[in-house]
């Protein structure tokens, strides 16, 4: 009989011990779990003309990302936009605009009134996303993405104002957030582009 308990002893020990040494989330399923960083390349979205639009398609090139208004005191970046893809689209750079009603109403129209806007005004030709909310409880999932450190690895950021910019490295990584009344022409942009 003493035979057997310490045999029971010993056992309970080890599987005790052995328990222990489990990582804590194994112990227990409802820790909270730090999420792996994600890259922008997971993301489909539709564009203004109601096309599927896949992030991953753009693997390899530095992508800026901004939320655009056709109201706003800022609308005129969008030719400074228009200046540096043109300039630099077929360099591994690309701009992906996503109009955005969130501040002060400055984005009324339509995606079909959006790209006749952009096209008449400023001739662009980035691509430009159908219509999305950057902040707030609706919060496109982009905009999670760009906006919190849990997901992006980078940091927490707030969206300020329209015509802010989200830089994406060549891997679909956030590198930056800059501004909204910083142009996109400004060096620290265009140095970030050209690898300086």
């Amino acid at each position: 009989m003493k035979k057997t308990f310490l045999v029971f002893t010993v056992i309970v020990s080890f599987w005790s011990c052995q328990n222990q040494a489990q990582p804590k989330e194994m112990n227990e399923p409802n820790s909270e779990k730090v999420m792996e960083k994600q890259t922008i390349y997971q993301f489909k979205v539709e564009d203004l003309e109601g096309n599927q639009f896949d992030f991953s398609t753009l693997k390899g090139k530095k992508i800026l990302v901004v939320n655009t208004a056709s109201e706003c005191g800022l609308t005129p970046q969008y030719e400074q936009l228009q200046d540096i893809y043109t300039t630099y689209k077929d360099k591994n750079f690309v701009i992906v605009g996503f109009p955005a009603n969130n501040f002060g109403s400055q984005e009324p129209g339509t995606n079909k009134e959006i790209g006749a806007f952009c096209q008449k005004n400023y001739g662009v030709t980035f691509p430009m996303m159908a219509k999305i909310s950057v902040k707030g409880n609706d919060m496109h999932p982009v905009y999670q993405f760009l906006t919190q450190k849990v997901k992006n690895g980078l940091q927490d950021s707030n969206v300020e104002w329209n015509f802010q910019k989200y830089l994406i490295n060549e891997n679909g990584e956030l590198a930056k957030v800059i501004s909204p009344r910083v142009l996109p022409t400004d060096a620290e942009i265009v140095n970030w582009i050209e690898g300086k």
